[in-house]
């Protein structure tokens, strides 16, 4: 039988999983995000984890991702670098990455929302939109005549 059918395989995976979490800061983190989950679904508040501001150890962050899992929704951002959004496993946790035109890391966030602010349109964008959407039906009804 292939390793993980008897369920012994699967037993010792979790066993080394809870092992090395319970190393670095990878725990607190994800209890931080456990507890920033509940409140969301108890309150609508929002949590925002900065990544940068916790000292992990080797590995933590691997483990943090592992843990985690990666979901189906993912979105690249082109703004004075790229930045990379992506719906984790669990649903309402995203990761938010950031980097510099040269492609280096300048940030990396946990978000704990339904959606991420970054994706959220900004209402002067909508307005802008609004006025962009309106010539262009003119010209659109303008060379209809």
């Amino acid at each position: 039988m292939p390793a993980g059918q008897d369920g012994i395989g699967a037993a010792s995976a979790l066993e080394e999983l809870r092992s090395r979490i319970s190393t670095g800061n990878a725990r607190p983190v994800l209890a931080e995000i456990l507890a920033a989950l509940a409140t969301l679904l108890d309150t609508g508040q929002e949590t925002v984890i900065d990544l940068g501001a916790f000292p992990f150890a080797p590995g933590d962050e691997r483990l943090l991702d592992e843990v985690l899992g990666t979901g189906e929704v993912q979105a690249t951002l082109d703004v004075l670098g790229k930045s990379h959004v992506q719906e984790t496993g669990i649903p309402g946790i995203w990761r938010i990455d950031h980097f510099d035109q040269r492609g280096e890391s300048l940030s990396r966030f946990v978000e704990i929302t339904f959606i991420p602010e970054i994706l959220k349109t900004q209402r002067a964008d909508a307005e802008a939109g609004l006025a962009r959407l309106t010539d262009r039906l003119a010209e659109f009804d303008g060379r209809a005549h």
